[in-house]
């Protein structure tokens, strides 16, 4: 059973192999992964040790305290909170050892090929259809709000293989290659300026038998443990008391008291308190991932996170008052990870209007945790047990 100080013991085996200082940063990264220390919880020769997933809190701080190098998270979020886990759930061992090493080290980025124009909310109504042709599935669709699409090397994808089922049984899940022919990626410019979400257009696009995760229409069992796991990666992210949003608003109040009024201290405290319940909310849930898969508390974080992120950046924009209604770049700009925090007030208030969309929208979420935490009847559903080639649309 690894412990502790195995651990320590293997993090400084890893730095004097490769010193941080004299080592490129994806020899380094690769080095680790073999090592073990990517992840511990996975399994060796996946990036980890079979460890339990708390010791990794053990691994990651040794070798921050050595400067070593991290895979930039923030960039392949997508890969690691979310390709990752369903990789390791329902992957053949080739594709485990084809894709994990190169997604944890941020060799090849990943992209989600999920929501469609008439299925965001409703994400099992979707029309996209993989038809079988021999040894391959030849693709046919279109794609919306896809985060990193124009950095991806990789996407998962779900799409319809039976249209004759209803309509969540008919669903199968790829893995994609998106330098295939027949991907076209177009840029969707933002609130903000930016395009960071993409439309991608399917075209007759071939996708190997071998590259399905899970069996023929259990498509949507299998994406489940992805958004699940999104929820997590997006509500129950570690960071440190005053981290996230809450941090500018507060330092603002600190340093500009010419600022204040009464009201808006009562607001900042009441929203403060809330940051620091939901924060202490996420590492209790990030001990619970430890005994097993995330669950629909998920989507309670991420409720929370959406909520508490558009409450605090429109404070931010009253505190300022006339500073708030200015706008630092309005540029067209096509960038790699989404920077709450590196950017001004106005920035904040626009980008966070989406939170409550991209991952599951608040009102689907409200449904997750009625139903599946609180236990509450089912909203009455017509649609359960028609074919989907014979759902209105």
């Amino acid at each position: 059973m690894t412990d502790a100080a195995e651990l320590r013991d293997r993090v400084s085996a890893l730095l004097d192999a490769h010193p941080p200082a004299g080592t490129p940063r994806e020899d380094f990264l690769r080095a680790r992964f073999d090592a073990g220390l990517a992840w511990v919880h996975y399994p060796e020769g996946l990036g980890g040790l079979g460890a339990p997933r708390s010791l990794q809190a053990v691994v990651d701080a040794g070798l921050a305290a050595a400067g070593a190098p991290d895979n930039d998270p923030r960039r392949i979020g997508i890969g690691l909170g979310m390709a990752a886990p369903t990789l390791l759930a329902y992957g053949s061992e080739e594709l485990k050892k084809r894709f994990l090493r190169p997604l944890w080290t941020g060799e090849e980025v990943w992209c989600q090929l999920f929501s469609e124009p008439g299925a965001g909310s409703d994400l099992a109504a979707l029309g996209t259809r993989a038809v079988r042709d021999g040894d391959d599935w030849v693709v046919d669709g279109q794609k919306v709000w896809t985060s990193s699409a124009h950095l991806a090397r990789w996407a998962i994808l779900i799409a319809r293989t039976d249209p004759d089922q209803p309509k969540h049984r008919g669903i199968s899940y790829f893995v994609c290659d998106m330098t295939d022919p027949g991907v076209e990626v177009r840029p969707l410019r933002q609130l903000t300026g930016e395009a960071e979400f993409n439309e991608v257009f399917l075209t007759g696009v071939r996708i190997p038998d071998a590259h399905r995760l899970g069996g023929v229409g259990e498509g949507w069992k299998v994406a489940q443990t992805t958004l699940m796991n999104e929820r997590v990666s997006i509500g129950g992210q570690r960071l440190p008391r005053e981290g996230g949003m809450i941090g500018p608003v507060s330092r603002t109040w600190r340093e500009r008291p010419d600022l204040r009024t009464h009201d808006l201290h009562q607001r900042l405290l009441d929203l403060w308190v809330e940051s620091e319940v939901a924060r202490l909310a996420g590492e209790r849930l990030r001990q619970q991932l430890v005994a097993g898969q995330p669950g629909p508390e998920g989507s309670a974080m991420k409720l929370a996170f959406a909520r508490l992120n558009q409450e605090i950046s429109g404070l931010e924009v009253e505190l300022l008052g006339t500073d708030g209604l200015l706008y630092d770049d309005w540029t067209m700009r096509r960038p790699e990870l989404v920077d709450f925090t590196g950017r001004g007030a106005g920035y904040r208030y626009l980008r966070s209007k989406g939170n409550s969309i991209e991952g599951g929208t608040s009102e689907v979420l409200l449904n997750i945790v009625a139903e599946r935490v609180l236990g509450l009847p089912a909203e009455p559903r017509n649609d359960k047990d028609i074919p989907w080639k014979d759902l209105a649309r």
